[in-house]
C-alpha cells in the first residue's frame, strides 16, 4: 500500500482514516477540500484539480481522501489501494452536523486555506442521496477494478477501527 485513494460520503471519516493511515504508514495525506477550495469557499476549476491530481499521482507514495467525481478516475487509476467508507448515512449526516458544533468559526485541518466550517441542505441533501445516487456506480467500478487492485469496503467504525490495528506495514 503505497498509493491509497480514499473515497465515501461526506461524513464517512475519510479524512480521519486519511490522516491515521498517514501517520501508521508514514506516507503523506493530501486531502483535496484542503486543495481544491480557495478562501471562502471559492472552488478550483474541473482543469485545475485534474492537474493538481496529475502531478500528485506522479508521486511515489500517497494517500489522497475526497471524492470529486470528474476526477475521481485519475485517483482510482493510479492507486494500488482503494478504501471505500461505505457507512450509513444517517451516522454521515450525524458526523456532518456535529462538524459544525466541533468547527464552529474555525476552519478544519483537512480543508482549504479561509473556508471556516459551514453546513447547507444543499451538502445534507447529498449525503442523504449518496447511497442511491453514488454508491451503485462507484461499487461498480471498484468490483471492474478489484481484479488489478485491493480493494477495501469499510461499512462501520468498528471495520475502520479493525481495519486500522489489523494494518501491518510491510
Amino acid at each position: 500500500m503505497k498509493k491509497i485513494a480514499l473515497i465515501g460520503s461526506g461524513g464517512s471519516g475519510k479524512s480521519t482514516l486519511a490522516r491515521k493511515l498517514g501517520e501508521k504508514l508514514k506516507i503523506k495525506v493530501y486531502h483535496l477540500d484542503a486543495i481544491f477550495w480557495k478562501p471562502n469557499w471559492v472552488g478550483v476549476p474541473k482543469d485545475e484539480q485534474k492537474k493538481i491530481q496529475n502531478e500528485l499521482i506522479r508521486e511515489n507514495e500517497w494517500i489522497m481522501d475526497g471524492n470529486y467525481g470528474g476526477t475521481m478516475e485519475i485517483r482510482l487509476n493510479a492507486a494500488d489501494t482503494i478504501i471505500f467508507l461505505d457507512i450509513p448515512r444517517t451516522i454521515c449526516v450525524i458526523r456532518a452536523c456535529k462538524r459544525i458544533f466541533q468547527f464552529r468559526n474555525k476552519q478544519r485541518p483537512d480543508m482549504g486555506e479561509g473556508c471556516k466550517e459551514r453546513l447547507s441542505l444543499e451538502f445534507l441533501k447529498w449525503i442523504w442521496e449518496y447511497p442511491k445516487k453514488k454508491r451503485p456506480d462507484i461499487l461498480k467500478k471498484l468490483e471492474q477494478l478489484s481484479k488489478e487492485k485491493r480493494v477495501i469496503i469499510l461499512k462501520s467504525q468498528k471495520d475502520i477501527q479493525n481495519f486500522i490495528e489489523t494494518l501491518t506495514i510491510f
